[in-house]
């Protein structure tokens, strides 16, 4: 495994948000479409010795754009821009990207949202990269275990289970019993802690997690034979987001005894 930050956790200039997280000793970030966008930027990250693990695909749609819309140009309008995406993850080294589902819960909206998913997964494949759905609560896949079944009713074979820490907490699934239940289907984590309610993307530990799960959180990735990326993700409401990120760091060395990371 490897460790690496969504760098939207800082909320400075794009160059001293990168200085910052080579600062901290993350070797890994993941970005959004609009990040690392000039040569001037990349060889800022390549610099600093920063490389990326994953871009997340559904900030900055277009207007209108919808991966489950029943209108069909809105879904072309958001497939295209998924498309432009990978196109750029790929292009700055990224492994994965990752996409939210939609608000709209109906079986047609699902059924939309299924086609574009198959096709955005191909999208995927063809750069080279694997597809994640992140489960998140308050829209149509609420919880990582629905999440799962609706990534293997698609059936596409890239598409992945986008695990989120603090999303487990605040629907009470048991993070052991989902990684396990995705298996070679978890293609992302993302660490954050919450009061088990709001999604709040605190520091580690300083919400409802304890040592003891993500402890089992780190025994349950080994065991299923997870070695891809683990990403912190921390808001930038944070009071001190930077201190946040180096506490966070520190708990993730404390609680992930055998883990062999990886620079």
């Amino acid at each position: 495994m490897h460790l690496s930050c969504c760098i939207w956790a800082l909320t400075g200039p794009e160059d001293e948000n990168l200085r910052q997280m080579a600062e901290l000793g993350f070797g890994w970030i993941d970005i959004q479409p609009a990040m690392l966008a000039t040569p001037e930027t990349c060889s800022a990250a390549a610099r600093l010795g920063l490389r990326v693990s994953s871009l997340g695909a559904s900030f900055d749609l277009p207007p209108g754009a919808s991966l489950d819309s029943p209108d069909a140009s809105a879904r072309a309008a958001a497939l295209a821009h998924v498309e432009r995406a990978c196109a750029h993850a790929a292009n700055v080294g990224a492994s994965a990207v990752y996409v939210i589902p939609g608000l709209d819960s109906s079986q047609p909206a699902l059924t939309h949202y299924a086609n574009s998913m198959a096709a955005a997964a191909a999208q995927a494949q063809g750069h080279g990269l694997k597809l994640c759905i992140e489960h998140f609560p308050g829209r149509a896949l609420d919880t990582a275990a629905a999440t799962l079944d609706f990534v293997r009713a698609v059936g596409h074979p890239n598409l992945y289970l986008l695990f989120d820490s603090g999303h487990i907490q605040m629907r009470g699934e048991d993070p052991a019993a989902i990684i396990e239940a995705a298996g070679p289907r978890l293609g992302y984590v993302h660490l954050d802690d919450n009061d088990g309610v709001g999604d709040l993307h605190w520091a580690l530990l300083d919400g409802v997690m304890t040592e003891e799960s993500l402890l089992r959180i780190f025994a349950s990735l080994q065991a299923v034979g997870y070695d891809g990326p683990v990403s912190l993700e921390l808001s930038p409401r944070l009071p001190d987001p930077v201190a946040a990120l180096a506490a966070s760091q520190k708990v993730v060395t404390r609680c992930s005894p055998g883990v062999d990371w990886q620079k």
